[in-house]
């Protein structure tokens, strides 16, 4: 059936779409897309060189209307500009001063240089790619590539939820790919003979206390004696201890640090940096070094919040650790004692002999030295927690009695934080032997 026309001289519905022909020669479209924030109607308009291209256009308009993929009214911002308000009012607000200084790094040193330009709803995958690439040319490692992407696909998720954009392009980008370090927790001899030797060391218990309940090392640097309650076996982690980076306090950040930018790279046969790479020289307009700046501010060790709701939880302490932090809280008390005036009171439960707290630099170092008296194989500290989580495994204790203990808030982390460990899987195969043999 032909469709009827609009009787002539009537105007079309309201929020209809028009095409015209334009006295410059060019054809136009109006699209109703909306609303805007003051109340009046959101029209976009479109202009090509012939009616098909402005139709085309303006069936994209209407595409998007419909599925509500509609980005702001306005010019698109810039990625720069995004990456610059997403990081100062969106996300440093809200999360550590630690997570804040590495996107900030990421979006300064190398998100802002490197594709800032770009206007968002123009930005493509291919050119977060190329960057990767050239982050990895310039001798970067693929799991610092792979931070920047993590960084700036947070950022452009926001973007999307605001509706400055429709979609991710950063979602549809290839990250470079990352080896995962292969995680071992400690066998059950392992840990018996670390914890052995933690009864031989000063501050021995704080490791005991990775093995047996998996804190995470500020969550341990954190502690304080008002948080356990050694009658009841039960302590809280509503806290923890960081070392945040110092801030320039002064008017020319990069003339403060002059004394110690590296103008030169190093020697062919360096021999100052032996554990990792040299550092490149300082770039022209550096402005690090903030360390040395006689107005510094905001770094050292800092207690904070957890970051989490999850993190803030009650755990239950076994006996055995319980006894422990009993001969530990007793030996601190005659430091204390002998100390005088010297001592720093902050009531932590693990302290310097001056009652000052544990660096975690010196924590890392105490670690190794005990991995390497017990005899056991080297590992990273944060391992203890996977074997605390792999421990609860095979225990039988419930997921969600799991997530409590560790301070997890999805139950995804299970699968990574615990592991089947070679006893029982031995054990596994003798019980299917056991089963399928059993009249052998």
């Amino acid at each position: 059936m032909p469709r009827k026309k609009r009787p002539e001289g009537t105007r079309a519905p309201n929020g209809a779409s028009s095409i015209y022909y334009g006295s410059d020669g060019k054809w136009h479209g109006r699209v109703t897309m909306g609303v805007r924030d003051d109340g009046k109607p959101d029209r976009r308009h479109v202009k090509r060189s012939t009616e098909k291209e402005v139709i085309d256009a303006v069936r994209d308009l209407e595409r998007q209307r419909d599925t509500g993929q509609v980005r702001k009214p306005g010019r698109a911002w810039t990625l720069e500009k995004w990456l610059t308000h997403w990081l100062d009012n969106i996300a440093t607000p809200s999360i550590t001063p630690n997570a804040a200084s590495a996107y900030r790094y990421a979006v300064h040193k190398w998100l802002i240089p490197g594709v800032g330009a770009h206007r968002l709803d123009r930005l493509q995958p291919e050119h977060l790619e190329k960057l990767y690439a050239r982050m990895q040319a310039e001798g970067k490692s693929a799991g610092y590539a792979h931070q920047v992407h993590r960084t700036v696909r947070t950022a452009l998720n926001v973007a999307v939820a605001r509706k400055h954009i429709t979609s991710n392009p950063a979602a549809l980008a290839k990250a470079p790919r990352v080896e995962e370090q292969e995680v071992i927790p400690f066998t059950g001899e392992e840990a018996r003979r670390i914890l052995n030797h933690c009864v031989k060391r000063r501050n021995g218990a704080r490791f005991a206390m990775a093995l047996a309940l998996g804190l995470r090392k500020g969550e341990a640097l954190g502690l304080k004696w008002s948080r356990i309650d050694l009658g009841s076996g039960i302590l809280r982690t509503p806290r923890q201890l960081q070392r945040h980076k110092w801030q320039h306090g002064c008017a020319d950040p990069h003339e403060c640090g002059s004394a110690r930018h590296k103008t030169k790279p190093c020697k062919k046969n360096c021999t100052q940096h032996r554990r990792k790479p040299c550092p490149p020289p300082c770039p022209p307009s550096c402005t690090a070094h903030a360390s040395t700046c006689p107005q510094r501010h905001g770094g050292g060790l800092r207690e904070v919040d957890v970051k989490s709701r999850a993190g803030r939880r009650a755990v239950g302490i076994p006996a055995p650790l319980v006894k422990l932090l009993r001969e530990h809280k007793a030996a601190q008390d005659a430091e204390r004692e002998l100390a005088g005036s010297e001592w720093h009171e902050g009531g932590w439960v693990f302290a310097q002999p001056n009652g000052k707290p544990i660096d975690p630099r010196r924590d890392h170092d105490e670690w190794k030295e005990l991995l390497r008296e017990a005899g056991v194989r080297d590992a990273r500290l944060h391992d203890a927690r996977h074997t605390a989580a792999t421990m609860l495994m095979v225990l039988g204790v419930p997921p969600r009695a799991v997530m409590e203990v560790m301070g997890w808030s999805q139950v995804s982390m299970t699968a990574r934080y615990q592991h089947v460990p070679a006893e029982l899987v031995a054990s596994i195969a003798q019980q299917v032997g056991g089963h399928l043999w059993a009249g052998d």
